[in-house]
């Protein structure tokens, strides 16, 4: 059914591109729209979730927030695919790196996202589902950041329901998940990529590493900001 609205976006159907960038941060969305969009018009404020449609290189891209976690990617991507005509969402955001040989302000991009979550338990599958990227936007993004001097890493993240733990002792996630290859942590692609396989659609994450667990390194407010530019000019070079 594309009736365009929903409870948590007041748009028109057509008000969207078939690309949607999706960062966290409602003021990341006004930034990217500002700084590297043409034309672009502000087509969703509903609960301050900013929603802007404009141009990239002459091609129509949108932006809007997802705000964070697996809860409110899954209500806004789920939105955007099943009633606006959105064919691809690209997450931006920010991650925690797992692994010695992933340094802060490095580039991951999610070719699988593993997950604490329950959020597949809605399907009800006979098994463990595994959230993964549409290859063609994976490929198109590699093949862009190869021609770059971007440090990046591609494979395999933990989307966690959890930001703060209460857990006192055992054995530290960052060792469990790092010693199976898992990248870096974040806390909302395996939403996206569960809710793109589910609608026949397509979806990426590229995050920026903004802190290391197992170094303790992390980025200030304005190295954060130099960083998540090259993860913006690589998701706007692989949406077009």
């Amino acid at each position: 059914m594309n009736k365009g609205y929903t409870p948590h976006i007041n748009a028109a159907a057509e008000d969207f591109a078939n690309t949607v960038l999706m960062p966290g941060d409602p003021k990341r969305s006004k930034f990217i729209a500002e700084n590297f969009l043409t034309d672009a018009v502000l087509v969703n404020d509903v609960r301050g979730v900013q929603g802007y449609t404009g141009r990239y290189k002459g091609v129509p891209v949108s932006v809007m927030a997802s705000g964070m976690g697996m809860a409110s990617m899954g209500i806004y991507s789920y939105e955007l695919f099943s009633f606006f005509d959105v064919d691809s969402i690209i997450r931006i955001g920010s991650a925690g790196s797992y692994k010695d040989s992933v340094k802060v302000r490095d580039i991951v991009i999610a070719q699988g996202a593993c997950t604490d979550s329950a959020f597949a338990g809605q399907y009800g599958l006979n098994g463990t589902f595994a959230p993964i990227a549409d290859f063609t936007l994976l490929e198109k993004c590699v093949d862009y950041i190869k021609k770059t001097d971007i440090r990046y890493h591609v494979g395999n993240i933990l989307s966690t329901d959890v930001f703060y733990t209460d857990a006192e002792s055992g054995i530290s996630p960052v060792k469990l998940w790092g010693k199976m290859g898992v990248l870096a942590v974040e806390m909302e692609a395996a939403a996206l990529y569960m809710n793109a396989a589910r609608a026949g659609k397509k979806a990426l994450a590229i995050c920026t590493v903004s802190d290391s667990l197992v170094t303790g390194e992390e980025l200030g407010p304005q190295e954060r900001e130099l960083s998540f530019t090259d993860m913006i000019k690589t998701a706007l070079e692989t949406a077009v």
